[in-house]
């Protein structure tokens, strides 16, 4: 079962072009994570879909209906986004942005229902912020306005999560903390996760379905296994890599590297896979 399907667009700002014909298909009820480097135009097919950009030819579906079809505030009961940078206005504590998750559901000027309210403690607790839902964002570190954004995604009660670098600004221990979340809900309520990262071996390990991009284009896809290969990794990042396995997941990860040079081929015909034990 198909979550997203992308047909054929092209998407850019003003006269250049970011993603030339690009199709694929994004499964529902699994983590994908988009893999590649600066530039290559991860971040411009997170926001397409999103709706945060608009294509200038072909089309995106969303669970089979033409995404610019939807209303709005039906998109944001289906699908939490979480932007790459995100301002919060003035003055907001941690619980009225969090609250923000709610709006789609509200009626008018209507205030919260007891349903809402259980959505927004549920998030404040699952991504540790107890402790300073009181407190003004301003007087956050930029690791705790992180989360405080992943939790109004998450208040937002949708089947679709959305995420562009969702560890950004996080330490090793609150990188973890946040993707073990995401492959929770995955894995306990079914969610379907399209996310942006930057680390590899994240990626990998959590992830079911991968997209390699390079210059607006998509290299490959498929699992992880599939992925996560010394000639994939050479063609979309130019480094040769050595390839291990995570004792956790089994997965391929990137256990060490180096520039691949001008003048020589990088060893991607050699074996890469080498098990780690742990």
């Amino acid at each position: 079962m198909k979550a997203i399907e992308i047909n054929e667009i092209d998407v850019g700002y003003a006269n250049e072009l970011i993603i030339k014909d690009l199709s694929i298909s994004i499964p529902a009820n699994k983590i994908t994570t988009i893999i590649g480097p600066n530039g290559c135009g991860k971040s411009t097919l997170i926001k397409t879909i999103a709706r945060i950009l608009s294509v200038k030819s072909g089309a995106v579906f969303l669970e089979g209906e033409a995404i610019h079809k939807v209303d709005t505030r039906e998109i944001a009961k289906r699908m939490a986004i979480l932007p790459q940078t995100a301002e919060a206005p003035g003055g907001l504590t941690v619980y009225e942005l969090i609250s923000y998750g709610r709006f789609p559901y509200k009626k008018g000027m209507g205030s919260l229902r007891k349903e809402d309210y259980e959505y927004i403690d549920w998030a404040i607790e699952v991504t540790g912020l107890a402790e300073v839902q009181e407190r003004a964002i301003s007087a956050l570190s930029g690791g705790q306005r992180q989360r405080v954004w992943i939790a109004m995604a998450l208040a937002q009660g949708t089947d679709i999560l959305v995420l562009d670098e969702p560890t950004t600004y996080l330490d090793l221990a609150h990188q973890l903390d946040i993707l073990l979340l995401l492959e929770r809900l995955n894995k306990e309520e079914g969610r379907t996760i399209i996310m942006v990262l930057h680390d590899l071996n994240h990626a990998s390990r959590f992830s079911h379905y991968m997209i390699a991009m390079r210059d607006g284009e998509v290299v490959t896809d498929g699992t992880p296994e599939n992925v996560m290969t010394c000639g994939n990794l050479q063609q979309v990042f130019q480094i040769d890599a050595h390839i291990a396995r995570c004792p956790h997941s089994a997965n391929p990860i990137c256990l060490s590297y180096q520039l691949c040079q001008a003048e020589s081929a990088c060893a991607s015909s050699k074996p890469c896979h080498q098990k780690v034990s742990g």
